[in-house]
């Protein structure tokens, strides 16, 4: 992976960066999607077994033939981008400002199996809204940190660097580059990040939105960490006066807890086990779409050529910018590094915070337990379409809600 720099001036100093992916990296990705060693179909018609063959080998044959990385490399080069070092390693982040003069501060916070890339369709209508008939008074500073490990950040030599560490990162990151208080936002790691910078350090935060929103009460959250295995089955033994909504939400989860996040588990147990994914374009494809079942049939549909949130271009720029910045294994990681639910109540009790619930999240999160676990909730909303990774799939929607969650607070 090849990249341009300034040259550091001090461990603290903030120097400008630019992504130049050499002719030959591209061409020995190409070399090996062509050389792949298929395995045999699935033995079922469906993708309880994960992304189908067919699906992956679509998608490859579209990185053959049809696929452009300089296009995605243009549209993140044409924003400011930056590397610093924070803790010890350099962390790499966009900083785009806006032309009007009340903008205000926004940290977007990405997650897995995400990167900057999930962003790239925001920045621009929230830094400059009149230009897609919004109000300037609705406009933005955006900045866009690589976790660590992740894209263009640097990857962890030695244990330490869980959620907790990274949202310290960002404050340190905010109050470098001229921002004392800011709004954050974060979807999935993004939402366990930002939710921390909430609790952690309340006086920088000036709200918070999550589309992934930890709602869940610690006694129902408990239930299913002791049910990973299906020992211990929850839906049976859930509290008798649950509202529908509630219901529904932990009907979801079950589905997720029980068979849709066996990534997470083995990448919390032994994230090394993936070198393979390091070494194959088409295992790293297949890794990264089995996010989960929404996602990957939203995915699986864009391949079959029927219009979705996610073009197979879009798809190809995460898996692309993964496998150029070999960072599979090392984001991964960060799931070894967690010591926090992923979607129980973290305790943002000072802090403002909006939710915006798109109807293929991982689980509906309900207004109820929203209230509970943010007592400073001041929006809440439940949009028409869209899934867990809403920024890049419905960027309208998630821009709108950005700008309505805060609206009040700024």
């Amino acid at each position: 992976m090849a990249t341009t720099v300034d040259e550091r001036t001090s461990a603290t100093a903030v120097r400008p960066f630019k992504v130049e992916v050499p002719q030959a990296d591209l061409d020995d990705l190409r070399a090996r999607i062509a050389a792949t060693r298929w395995p045999e179909k699935e033995t079922v018609d469906d993708q309880s077994q994960g992304p189908q063959l067919a699906t992956v080998q679509a998608l490859a044959r579209y990185w053959l033939e049809e696929y452009d990385w300089r296009k995605c490399e243009a549209k993140i080069n044409s924003f400011p981008h930056f590397l610093t070092e924070i803790d010890g390693l350099d962390i790499h982040f966009i900083h785009a400002r806006s032309p009007h003069e009340n903008a205000k501060p926004l940290l977007v916070s990405h997650g897995w199996p995400g990167s900057i890339v999930e962003q790239l369709k925001i920045i621009e209508p929230l830094t400059n809204p009149t230009k897609y008939g919004g109000s300037a008074d609705d406009a933005f500073h955006v900045i866009v940190p690589s976790m660590p490990g992740y894209g263009y950040s640097g990857k962890p030599t030695e244990k330490g660097w869980g959620p907790d560490r990274i949202a310290a990162a960002w404050d340190v990151l905010m109050k470098r580059i001229g921002y004392d208080q800011y709004f954050a936002a974060g979807g999935d790691w993004g939402t366990i990040v930002v939710e921390l910078l909430a609790v952690n350090h309340p006086a920088s935060v000036l709200g918070v939105h999550v589309n992934m929103a930890g709602v869940i009460p610690p006694e129902i959250d408990v239930q299913f960490f002791k049910n990973v295995l299906g020992a211990s089955p929850v839906l049976p033994n859930l509290p008798a006066d649950l509202t529908d909504d509630e219901r529904k939400c932990c009907e979801e989860l079950d589905k997720v807890w029980t068979g849709g996040v066996s990534y997470a588990l083995q990448m919390a147990a032994r994230p090394q086990v993936i070198v393979g994914q390091a070494d194959s374009p088409a295992g790293l494809a297949a890794y990264l779409l089995d996010h989960d079942a929404k996602s990957l049939a939203m995915i699986t549909r864009s391949v079959n050529g029927e219009p979705e949130g996610l073009t197979p271009s879009d798809v190809l720029d995460n898996v692309t910018h993964f496998w150029l910045t070999n960072t599979v294994v090392s984001a991964g990681r960060l799931y070894a590094e967690n010591t926090y639910s992923f979607f129980g109540v973290k305790g943002v009790t000072e802090v403002p915070v909006a939710v915006s619930v798109f109807p293929d999240e991982l689980y509906p999160a309900p207004e109820t337990w929203a209230r509970k676990a943010y007592p400073k909730l001041v929006h809440y909303n439940r949009l028409p379409k869209g899934g867990h990774f809403a920024a890049w799939e419905q960027p309208e929607l998630y821009v709108d809600e950005v700008r309505t969650g805060f609206r009040t607070l700024r």
